[in-house]
């Protein structure tokens, strides 16, 4: 049945009680300024509660920084797939509203293959979701090539979602962390998979990432560039981008929490076309009045609006077709 619903939202947030309990300290320490009661009060029904109130029909869940690699391997694998059944079980619940992106124990290698296969095969979950790093290292980090290479055989959508670089934190007094850091790491994981070929040997992984692109749209010229000097450097990237650096960031997607402003957007989509761009809240991070009011503020033609509410999650996630009018 076609839900009277328009919006998707691929960028919110679940809280299963044990990743809570888990990480919660932590996510406070990160989530600085935002109200406890939104991390541990949440429930999927408070999702939907949300969701009602600003006509999002379908929202693709995702657990966020710092992930579930807190505690050593073994610790890692446990609550990722404790997430992971615990996201099944939403959708399991509620159809016709979840999805969601499964978490994966990075930089276990071997746990993160195996729960690729346990959380898309048998769970059946829309994606994975990755950190923007894992402690000291990127996703573009040669010992990862396998995860990347299966994910792209399976034609896999990753999303990424920032975190903050704990081997070598930025400390500014008056500028809490997450302010900067995570648009910026969101530009290294991004400038990691370009840099290091992932992105054309994997060519049909569907990435997505955060708020935007981080701050993307401003050095994009400026990563594209190094591809072009009279340098050996240059010629071994220029060797492993043959379409060009462009084409490769031309062809991920982008979400827009924290990007729903005129300069954010404008950036964004005189790098990208509308068709790459999706709508998300943040959710319960960010309150989805926020998300959705300054979108709808911003100027777009009705098809535009339609591609980045909608139109390009479905093409991205063809089961959501039935649940939403695309």
């Amino acid at each position: 049945m076609t839900s009277t619903f328009q919006r998707i939202d691929t960028h919110h947030h679940i809280m299963p009680p044990t990743w809570l309990r888990a990480a919660g300290e932590r996510i406070m320490a990160s989530a600085i300024g935002i109200p406890r009661g939104w991390m541990f009060d949440w429930t999927p029904e408070v999702s939907i509660e949300a969701m009602d109130q600003f006509s999002i029909g379908v929202t693709i869940g995702s657990v966020s920084t710092p992930g579930v690699s807190l505690d050593g391997v073994a610790a890692g694998r446990k609550l990722a797939r404790e997430c992971n059944e615990f996201g099944a079980k939403m959708i399991s619940d509620h159809p016709t509203r979840f999805g969601i992106f499964a978490i994966l124990p990075m930089p276990d290698v071997e746990g993160t293959l195996k729960e690729i296969e346990y959380s898309l095969d048998v769970l059946k979950l829309d994606g994975v979701c990755f950190m923007t790093n894992f402690g000291d290292t990127w996703p573009g980090d040669p010992k990862y090539k396998e995860v990347f290479d299966e994910l792209n055989r399976r034609k896999a959508v990753a999303f990424f979602h920032p975190h903050l670089l704990e081997s070598a934190q930025i400390h500014q007094p008056d500028v809490p962390p997450a302010v900067l850091e995570y648009p910026f790491d969101s530009t290294r994981a991004i400038a990691s998979l370009l840099y290091s070929g992932t992105f054309t040997r994997c060519p049909d992984t569907k990435y997505i990432f955060s708020h935007g692109g981080g701050a993307l749209p401003f050095l994009a010229g400026r990563l594209a560039s190094l591809s072009r000097r009279p340098t050996a450097e240059a010629k071994r990237l220029a060797d492993m981008l043959p379409n060009g650096p462009e084409y490769e960031l031309k062809r991920l997607y982008y979400d827009i929490p924290s990007a729903t402003n005129t300069p954010a957007m404008a950036a964004l989509l005189d790098l990208v076309p509308v068709e790459n761009v999706l709508f998300g809240t943040d959710f319960p991070y960010l309150r989805a009045d926020r998300a959705c009011n300054q979108f709808d503020a911003l100027k777009f033609s009705d098809a535009d609006r339609a591609a980045i509410l909608r139109r390009n999650a479905v093409r991205l996630m063809p089961r959501l077709a039935g649940l939403v009018a695309a």
